[in-house]
């Protein structure tokens, strides 16, 4: 069966998360990724060891092949040229201005290939007060609300604990791209697509920008903990249970009902201060002090099951160990594994991207460092055996 991107060939100069994980969904839908890297690796390859890549590394970068080039070099930068003039689109998410110095500027590429998709990831983008900044996911975090608006009312504020600026960014990112792609269906042309971090996080905070703008004259803290963002609906937290924790959620009646048929507490329904939406969120901390003393004395799978038997929405609070051997995720594919080399059987993610006509392929290890450079420079570039020998020896490659 014919992959959905098969025969989009796409140069990613990805680091960390963001452009390599859009690189990632490229490829496990068919797109031929080849992966640039620097001499001695992109910086996420060997972080925490020297012996073998790291586990991060590995999870995002199946089925890409990898080209090792000098891009502050002049036969690096010739390479680069070469092979933008050979593919349908550019990833990169280096910091500002980073391709105009290495003299692979944007509007020079798109000249040498009009038919390119150029995309750009960056934590602010090109333009606006901030454009200038250098960003990382916890520096976003910080300038875009989401480390003021998580925490405890009374604790200090705190990083969200998933790279979630990264990955939003390198999903954005992919969207763009499509988008751009099918454009240049009709068009012809390509074009330059750039999504900033920053931009991505302002309407994951539509909780927390109602809470200022539905009732102006209630001020609210800044922080609500593992409560509604806005405090405005209840039952809405993390319980504690004999085993562990509990998410219990209830936006509407029929799922407050349910609440209370579950926790024999018949003698709530009629409680004026649990009346209604509006008069549970004003009186939550009441409620949630009532529904403690049910969920302290079961546990956690226990309660997740009978609630969700009476139509509530919970889910266990899973930790990472749990979720690395999901079920759930093993069955539906987002949990697959490859083998390398050095580490044997390693876990990586599949696709969330479920095509019924076009499902994802066999996943392949990531590549070695540099182990297509000579295959990439013959093939797109032209290169001779003897021209790909000169520019190893000059450094260029690897």
């Amino acid at each position: 069966m014919t992959l959905a991107l098969e025969g989009i060939r796409v140069l990613e100069l990805g680091q960390i998360y963001n452009g390599p994980y859009c690189g990632l969904l490229l490829a496990q839908l068919g797109a031929d990724v080849i992966k640039v890297e620097p001499r001695d690796g992109e910086r996420l390859r060997f972080r925490s060891t020297e012996a073998a890549e790291t586990h991060e590394f590995l999870m995002l970068n199946s089925n890409k092949r990898s080209v090792a080039v000098n891009l502050k070099s002049a036969g690096g930068k010739a390479a680069i040229r070469k092979l933008a003039a050979n593919v349908d689109v550019i990833i990169e998410n280096f910091g500002p201005g980073t391709m105009d110095r290495l003299d692979l500027a944007p509007q020079d590429l798109l000249e040498l290939n009009p038919r390119l998709v150029y995309a750009s990831g960056k934590g602010y983008g090109s333009t606006g007060p901030y454009a200038h900044m250098m960003a990382m996911d916890i520096t976003v975090q910080a300038m875009s609300g989401a480390i003021s608006s998580t925490g405890m009312p009374d604790g200090p504020p705190m990083k969200a604990g998933p790279a979630f600026i990264d990955f939003s960014g390198g999903i954005h990112l992919y969207a763009a791209i499509m988008t751009a792609l099918y454009q240049r269906e009709r068009t012809g042309r390509g074009q330059l697509v750039e999504v900033s971090m920053h931009d991505t996080v302002y309407p994951m905070l539509a909780s927390s920008l109602g809470a200022i703008h539905n009732d102006p004259e209630r001020v609210l803290p800044e922080r609500t903990g593992n409560r509604h963002s806005g405090l405005a609906v209840s039952p809405y937290n993390v319980y504690p249970t004999q085993d562990g924790w509990l998410a219990i959620i209830s936006i509407s009646d029929r799922h407050f009902k349910g609440v209370l048929e579950c926790a024999s507490r018949a003698d709530l329904h009629d409680d004026p201060r649990f009346a209604n939406q509006k008069s549970r969120a004003r009186n939550m901390d009441a409620l949630d002090a009532e529904l403690e003393k049910w969920t302290r004395l079961r546990t956690r799978d226990e309660l997740a099951a009978q609630l969700q038997a009476h139509g509530v929405p919970c889910a266990p609070v899973r930790t990472v160990r749990e979720v690395d051997q999901d079920p759930h995720l093993i069955e539906r594919g987002m949990i697959r594994y490859v083998e390398h080399p050095d580490k044997g059987r390693v876990p990586v993610p599949g696709s969330p991207l479920h095509l019924a006509d076009s499902p994802v392929g066999p996943l392949t290890v990531a590549p070695r460092l540099g182990e297509a450079t000579d295959e990439v420079m013959a093939d797109l570039c032209g290169y001779t055996a003897e021209e790909i020998s000169e520019l190893r020896a000059t450094g260029a490659i690897s």
